[in-house]
């Protein structure tokens, strides 16, 4: 498998996708052409966000075709030479991935080897399941099964505190609450200027941050870049 799983696409004050490109770029190398899947979006059009993607991804010389152009999504993306998922409302991505049939072909493709770069929504949809999303369920996907590509689930954009003033759950007590109905599965909070990469059998947290993982019966704990993550895979 060849995946990188990126926590947020923007950091605050940056361009789009800027601090993440460079690691896409050496993720990519030598790919011409990836098939996009911009179904994330709501608040503006998928082909808005094919030419933003499309603008930050000529910088690396490679050609993005988005899926909703297609008249058979899953055959484009069984064609694909690398898949990209990006951010946005991860149920209306999942709930529009699994009506195109496009968990199941980019499953197949991921295990035949074929590159696949997700951030935020797109990362959470490489999981088993996208449970451990942020996002509000603005529609109602078929289920909350997604690509499970790998075994353990992904908080993007994961925060320690909650803002001054706001007196709800923090992000660490809804994890606890999900680890405490689904005891196998371990949870990774990535935090945001963070990604996962994995290939080569090897899973490698990159960026500045460390991750925090979440298991039942296990004390929480973080693990710093660089740090030992076979016990993932």
């Amino acid at each position: 498998m060849k995946l990188l799983l990126i926590s947020n696409s923007t950091n605050a004050g940056e361009e789009y996708l800027r601090y993440p490109l460079p690691e896409i770029g050496r993720f990519l190398d030598g790919v011409r052409e990836i098939v996009f899947v911009p179904y994330a979006a709501v608040t503006f059009s998928y082909a808005d966000y094919e030419k933003k993607v499309q603008a930050r991804f000529a910088e690396l010389g490679i050609r993005v075709r988005s899926v909703h152009r297609a008249k058979d999504p899953a055959a484009l993306v069984r064609g694909a030479e690398a898949i990209c998922v990006g951010g946005g409302n991860t149920f209306a991505l999942a709930k529009k991935m699994q009506q195109q049939g496009l968990m199941t072909a980019i499953l197949r493709k991921i295990k035949a080897g074929t590159p696949y770069v997700g951030w935020s929504a797109g990362s959470n949809v490489c999981c088993p399941t996208i449970s451990t999303t942020n996002d509000m369920p603005i529609v109602e996907p078929e289920s909350f099964k997604a690509i499970g590509a790998v075994k353990f689930q992904i908080n993007p954009h994961y925060l320690d505190a909650n803002p001054a003033g706001h007196a709800g759950e923090t992000r660490e007590q809804r994890i606890l609450e999900y680890i405490e109905a689904n005891p196998r599965r371990w949870v990774a909070g990535l935090r945001e200027g963070c990604m996962l990469r994995c290939e080569d059998g090897k899973l490698e947290l990159i960026g500045r941050r460390p991750m925090r993982m979440f298991r039942k019966g296990v004390e929480t704990f973080e693990v710093e870049p660089g740090g030992d993550l076979s016990f993932l895979l």
